[in-house]
C-alpha cells in the first residue's frame, strides 16, 4: 500500500487521522497535520485515479488538500454561517476537483481545486444566507461577493479617517459600479438587499411576550382555515334556517313576543316592542310577558340543539 510521507510523519491510513466535523477544532488540527504531497506523488495518485479508478489514490489527494479547504472557508466566516458547514461544502468542491483533475495539464491540484472549492461555498452561501435569494444571475452573484469585500475595504479606510458608517457614499457607489462594470442602480439595490436582516416567520421562542409572535401570526388568513370555514358555515345555517325552525315550535303569541323583542329593529336603530307595550296589547302584566318570553327561549334553544 502506498503511503503519504513527509519529513516527520508517514501515514498508511490517513483517513484514520481525520476526526468528524462535529469536533471542529480537532478536525482543523488534524487537517493541518496531514502530510503534503510532492509533485511526483500528486501525479502518481492522479494517474491512478484517472486510469485505474483507484479510490484509495483519490482519498489521498483529497486528504492532503483538506488544509486548503479550511483556509479558503475562513474567508467566508463573515456571512454568519457555521464554519463546519462551510468546510463541508468546500470538501464537496475539492472532491469534484479531484475527480476532474488531469495531471498532464501541467497544473498543480491546489491551483485547480481552488475554483471548485470556492464555487461550492458560494452556492451554499447564496442558498442559506437569506431565505429570499439575494443573487439569482451570474452577474448578480459576482456583484454580491465583490461588493461585500469592497465594502469591508471602504470601512477600513473610514476607520482610519475616524468616520463610522455602514452604507456606501455616492463616490464609493460609482467606484464599485465602474470597477465591476455594472449599473450604479444595481450596486444600490444589492447593498440594500444585503443590509436587510433575516426575520423568522415562526419564532421558536417559548416566551409569552411580544417576541413570541412572528410574522406568521398576522400573515395567516384564519378566515380561510378549513375548521374556521366549517364553523362559520354552521353559524350561518343556525342564524337563518335554524332560527326559522326554532320559531316554528312556538305558539303564535310566544312567537310574536320573541320576534318583537329580539328580531325586529326600529328605523332609529333601537329594538322592537318593550315588555310594557306587549303587556298592554295582550291585556296582561309585563311580568307575564317576561315569563312567556323565557319559556319560549327555552323551547327555541332545545329546537336549535336538535337542529344542529
Amino acid at each position: 500500500m502506498t503511503t503519504l510521507t513527509s519529513a516527520n510523519i508517514t501515514v498508511t491510513n490517513p483517513w484514520a487521522l481525520v476526526p468528524p466535523l462535529g469536533n471542529l477544532a480537532a478536525y482543523i488540527s488534524a487537517a493541518k497535520r496531514l502530510p503534503m504531497l510532492t509533485l511526483e506523488q500528486e501525479q502518481e495518485f492522479a494517474r491512478k485515479l484517472r486510469d485505474e479508478n483507484d479510490l484509495e489514490a483519490a482519498g489521498k489527494l483529497v486528504l492532503s488538500h483538506l488544509r486548503l479547504v479550511v483556509s479558503v472557508s475562513r474567508q467566508y466566516l463573515g456571512y454568519g454561517l457555521p464554519h463546519a458547514d462551510l468546510i463541508q461544502e468546500g470538501n464537496v468542491g475539492l472532491m469534484k476537483a479531484v475527480k476532474r483533475f488531469d495531471p498532464d495539464q501541467g497544473v498543480r491540484l491546489v491551483s485547480y481545486a481552488m475554483h471548485w472549492i470556492k464555487a461550492e461555498i458560494h452556492e451554499y452561501i447564496l442558498k442559506n444566507w437569506r431565505m429570499v435569494k439575494l443573487a439569482t444571475t451570474k452577474a448578480q452573484r459576482k456583484l454580491f461577493f465583490n461588493l461585500r469585500s469592497m465594502k469591508q475595504g471602504f470601512k477600513a479606510d473610514a476607520l482610519d479617517a475616524d468616520t463610522h458608517r455602514d452604507s456606501l457614499n455616492d463616490h464609493e457607489i460609482d467606484e464599485v459600479a465602474q470597477k465591476l462594470n455594472v449599473k450604479r442602480e444595481e450596486v444600490i439595490e444589492m447593498e440594500m438587499r444585503m443590509a436587510g436582516g433575516d426575520t423568522l416567520l415562526d419564532p421558536s421562542s417559548n416566551d409569552d411576550g411580544d417576541e413570541a409572535f412572528g410574522p406568521i401570526s398576522y400573515l395567516t388568513d384564519a378566515s380561510h382555515e378549513p375548521t374556521a370555514m366549517i364553523a362559520a358555515h354552521q353559524r350561518d345555517i343556525l342564524a337563518s334556517d335554524g332560527i326559522s325552525a326554532a320559531l316554528n315550535v312556538l305558539d303564535e303569541r310566544s312567537r310574536r313576543i320573541v320576534e318583537e323583542r329580539w328580531l325586529k329593529v326600529q328605523d332609529n336603530g333601537t329594538g322592537g316592542m318593550t315588555l310594557h307595550e306587549l303587556a298592554a296589547e295582550y291585556g296582561v302584566s309585563a311580568e307575564r310577558i317576561r315569563q312567556i318570553e323565557v319559556a319560549a327561549m327555552k323551547k327555541m334553544k332545545a329546537a336549535l340543539i336538535e337542529y344542529a
